[in-house]
């Protein structure tokens, strides 16, 4: 059986795996994010080495513009895009598939997740931000410039805030954030905390923000009409205080017969959805 290198760039961590045509995963590993692009392209060439794999697959936390080969992830090489695809070609013996982590995300997840053979997915990670994957009649919607996806710039208050302009409306209203915002804490992991122990302050702060959330799907739904939207990223985690408020806010403000034919679902990959997505699109670049 043919093996793939499959490698999730994270803003902290990279997750590295072999995986099977079949999906298994032969081994996986996770280290520091690289400081500087040269150390990245390293990092990638020393997973691949000896690895045996047939093909390498990509997945960048920000922009990847498929036409010119750049990257732009500001967490991790600063503001100005990098040439990705070339470096990697110069340094690999090896093809290299190469996606945002977003793409990376919905693709997993149609491959082996929840939306397990379906043709129409939104994929919506929130945790620190808010981003979506999109796959449309079996094909993955990347856009003109790699930008696709990026719905935490959705705007859904029509009040402007001078925070909207560092991180779009959806995102500062919906996100990690906001929610340690609302619920008077330092992180949403302590509100989530705080409301399993019964604080109607934390409470509140996620129902506030579940609403936010399912009016952002909402309008996905209306405009792509997906068979299913997945949930998933690290706020997910809070996804029995959160689903229930979420699915009944899209119901409210959607497209009604587009809502009636899509499902809300929590991931099932988890965090493995990237690493799987970037294998997926290592086989498919292989024409298996």
């Amino acid at each position: 059986m043919n093996r793939f290198l499959a490698v999730d760039l994270g803003g902290t961590k990279t997750a590295t795996a072999i995986v099977g045509e079949d999906g298994q995963m032969v081994c996986r590993q996770k280290m520091s994010a690289a400081r500087t692009f040269d150390q990245t392209v390293e990092q990638i060439a020393a997973a691949a080495s000896g690895a045996g794999v047939k093909a390498a697959g990509i997945i960048v936390p920000g922009i990847y513009n498929s036409a010119d080969g750049s990257a732009w992830a500001p967490n991790l090489w600063g503001w100005e895009p990098v040439p990705l695809r070339g470096a990697l070609a110069r340094r690999l013996a090896l093809p290299a598939a190469i996606g945002s982590d977003r793409t990376g995300y919905v693709v997993g997840e149609q491959w082996l997740g929840a939306a397990r053979g379906l043709r129409d997915v939104v994929f919506v990670a929130v945790g620190t931000g808010i981003g979506a994957g999109f796959m449309s009649g079996g094909r993955v919607v990347e856009g003109a410039h790699g930008i696709a996806g990026a719905a935490g710039w959705m705007t859904l208050d029509p009040r402007w805030k001078a925070e909207y302009e560092r991180s779009g409306c959806w995102e500062t209203e919906a996100a990690g954030p906001a929610v340690a915002r609302r619920g008077g804490e330092e992180s949403a992991e302590a509100v989530v905390a705080a409301a399993r122990l019964g604080s109607e302050t934390a409470l509140a702060a996620l129902r506030e923000t579940a609403d936010w959330l399912g009016m952002g799907i909402a309008n996905l739904i209306s405009l792509l009409n997906p068979e299913m939207v997945v949930l998933g990223g690290g706020l997910m985690q809070a996804a029995d205080l959160l689903l229930p408020r979420i699915r009944e806010a899209a119901a409210r403000w959607a497209q009604p017969i587009a809502m009636k034919k899509t499902t809300i679902r929590l991931t099932e990959l988890g965090e493995d959805a990237g690493l799987l997505g970037a294998a997926r699109l290592a086989i498919l670049s292989e024409g298996h």
